[in-house]
C-alpha cells in the first residue's frame, strides 16, 4: 500500500463514539459513531459500523449502516450490504444493487461548488 493510501486513523469493531470527529488523511470506521465526521481526504465506513452523524469528507465509502447527511466533494459510494438513511449531496453518486437507500440525492456540479 503506497503512503498516499495509507489508513491515518480507525474506529474500530467494539468502539463507540459520540460527538464531533476530525480526521487528517483517510479513516477507517468499524465500530460506533454519534455526532459528525470530518475528513480532509476518504471516510471508510466498514461493514460493521453503526453511524447516526452527518459525514463531510472529499471521497465517502460505505459498507454499514449510517444514518445522516453526506457532503462530499468528490464522491460517495455505497456497497451492498449498506443501509443508508439521509441526504447525499456529491458531484459523483455510485450506488451498488442490493443496498438499502432511503434518502435524497444533490448532484452537484464541481464547478458550483465555491457558490
Amino acid at each position: 500500500m503506497s503512503k498516499e493510501n495509507k489508513i491515518s486513523a480507525v474506529i474500530d469493531e467494539g468502539c463507540k463514539f459520540e460527538g464531533n470527529v476530525s480526521f487528517q488523511g483517510i479513516a477507517r470506521i468499524a465500530g460506533m459513531v454519534n455526532g459528525s465526521i470530518f475528513s480532509n481526504d476518504t471516510v471508510v465506513v466498514a461493514q460493521t459500523a453503526v453511524i447516526n452523524a452527518d459525514i463531510n469528507a472529499s471521497v465517502i465509502l460505505i459498507s454499514g449502516t449510517v444514518k445522516g447527511n453526506l457532503r462530499a466533494s468528490s464522491r460517495v459510494e455505497i456497497r451492498r450490504p449498506a443501509r443508508f438513511e439521509g441526504t447525499i449531496t456529491s458531484p459523483g453518486l455510485i450506488v451498488e444493487e442490493g443496498v438499502i437507500f432511503h434518502g435524497v440525492t444533490k448532484m452537484q456540479d464541481k464547478r458550483e461548488e465555491g457558490s
